[in-house]
């Protein structure tokens, strides 16, 4: 195996060379970070994508408020302060002064950040008057699936530094949800300096935030290039530069890490890991993360409509064979939705084991006795929870062949695979989730709730009032006791359905030169380099 990786990156080798990247001189006013995807957008309002949430949301925007990843306690960032009311219908921060705004060559501040910015910022998703609420088809597929559009009644400007959210009702994971990378606050005065100019598509596209870089420039499949925030209000910011090299060939990635392309790498593969860890030269870091890869079902299509061929396709894949194929031993098996970790997590006795016999009698039931044809949608990318969906479909493909289902793997880059699967094109997908918070509302609403489906962001394509009612009251109340209730009937409810297939929680990795530092794995949320240097 080692011989055979090293003759890949020596194939690799040739062509890195070949494309225009970032300079030595580049690299050493700052850092380069090798990135699986192209960004889908620069405002993270409108994306769920985890690539792009990586590149964008903590290196150029902030939030009001954060959570902390050791205590799960709530943290002041743009707001200073928060009350809730007694009813929980109104929650009112109080702003932090001072802030700035991003200057860039296409914007420059006339003030600091105030209580107009959030105002806009989030009537945006609900507020048909907002100037920008249409563009882009009105689509905030994070916001839309929790309801956060649904929950806000209106947003009151107390003062120029307080601002107070009215809700229609009290919800037990709003300060989560505006805890997420998607809740980021955006500039007002920007949006209205395009809008004059009769240029409202370029609000998403060019970002203006607060966050430690700013922008600078973005050349597709090669890269994204930020520099440093010296205004930054939280601290000072030591490199000059950012740069993300967009590599989407995993092998690749290493071994540019290898030559000294890149300073730190996105998801290197268990496979990869050995090579890489027996280097005195790079860092390899390893945390336990909030996220479940799974197998979806479009269960509008037929045959996947009927819950008995779902089932007999569930019984059908060795997934102790994935585990050991494609995770290497750097995750476990799936045994609900939510990880273990979770404080929600209930193991589930009944999801489907391997059985090709029983496979076999659930398809005769169906009336499928001679099998069917069918796809299966694989990831361009390795992520946490999917390391490699190439590889792992075709195991799935070889067992379905046993039971006389014909399996076709589709593939598309990264973008077009998102925009794909949330129009419902696919008969099933490979994807996965990883946990923005540590709320378990955030393993269901944004992956099952019907709101995500008719946002697009329901790979399942699964609508059930049922399992909503059970979202609902879960977050109604504030009883943990209650909500784990709740949350645990979720579950179960999930493995007797099955839209979906929890298949692993995987590890997350990240390899980076050794005089790196300041780049920490959460369990949850997206990568921060805000306090990334150099020794």
């Amino acid at each position: 195996m080692y011989k055979l990786l090293l003759g890949l990156f020596s194939l690799c080798l040739t062509g890195c060379l070949d494309t225009k990247k970032p300079t030595l001189e580049e690299k050493n006013q700052g850092l380069v970070y090798c990135a699986e995807a192209n960004p889908v957008s620069f405002n993270p309002q409108v994306t769920t994508t985890g690539s792009t949430i990586d590149i964008i949301a903590n290196q150029l925007y902030d939030r009001l408020i954060s959570i902390d990843p050791v205590t799960a306690e709530f943290q002041s960032e743009l707001a200073t302060d928060w009350e809730i009311s007694p009813d929980g219908k109104a929650v009112t921060f109080t702003l932090r002064e001072g802030v700035k705004f991003h200057s860039t060559n296409y914007f420059t501040p006339t003030r600091d950040f105030n209580a107009d910015d959030v105002i806009f910022t989030f009537s945006r998703l609900f507020d048909v008057y907002n100037p920008y609420h249409f563009v882009g088809d009105a689509n905030y597929p994070y916001f839309q699936s929790v309801g956060i559009d649904q929950l806000i009644r209106r947003i009151v400007r107390v003062s120029d530094y307080q601002v107070r959210f009215e809700l229609f009702n009290a919800e037990s994971s709003f300060l989560a949800n505006m805890a997420t990378d998607f809740a980021v606050v955006l500039s007002r005065e920007y949006a209205m300096q395009l809008k004059a100019q009769e240029q409202l598509n370029l609000f998403d596209q060019y970002p203006i935030g607060t966050g430690p870089y700013i922008y600078k420039e973005y050349r597709r499949d090669h890269l994204v290039r930020y520099y440093r925030n010296t205004e930054y209000w939280k601290h000072k910011v030591d490199l000059e530069q950012l740069v993300y090299d967009i590599t989407p060939n995993g092998t690749t990635r290493i071994a540019k890490m290898l030559t000294k392309e890149c300073d730190v790498t996105a998801h290197p593969s268990s496979a990869q890991l050995s090579i890489l860890a027996n280097r005195a030269d790079i860092n390899v870091q390893k945390e336990t993360n909030l996220n479940v890869g799974y197998w979806a079902f479009n269960t509008e299509r037929p045959p996947f409509n009927d819950i008995r061929v779902r089932q007999a396709l569930a019984h059908a894949i060795d997934i102790e064979k994935i585990m050991q194929a494609v995770f290497y031993g750097n995750g476990i098996r799936a045994q609900s939705i939510l990880p273990p970790t979770s404080w929600a997590y209930q193991s589930q006795a009944t999801m489907p084991a391997f059985n090709p016999e029983l496979a076999k009698k659930l398809l005769n039931e169906a009336g499928l006795e001679n099998g069917f044809d069918m796809t299966i949608w694989a990831m361009p990318v390795s992520r946490i929870y999917n390391p490699n969906a190439r590889k792992m479909a075709e195991l799935m493909q070889s067992d379905l062949r046993k039971i006389g289902v014909n399996v076709s793997i589709v593939e598309y880059e990264w973008n077009t695979f998102i925009q794909r699967i949330g129009e419902h094109r696919h008969d099933s997908v490979l994807l996965g989730w990883a946990a923005d918070t540590p709320d378990p509302d955030n393993f269901f609403s944004p992956l099952l709730s019907c709101s995500a489906t008719f946002s697009g962001k329901n790979p399942a394509n699964w609508c059930d009032p049922a399992f909503d009612l059970l979202l609902t009251q879960a977050l109604d109340t504030t009883d943990l006791a209650m909500r784990k209730r709740y949350y645990q009937q979720a579950q179960a409810m999930l493995v007797k359905e099955l839209p979906l297939l929890p298949l692993a929680h995987g590890m997350r990795f990240q390899a980076s030169s050794s005089d790196v530092e300041g780049i920490p794995l959460g369990p949850f949320g997206a990568i921060s380099l805000a306090n990334a240097r150099k020794k």
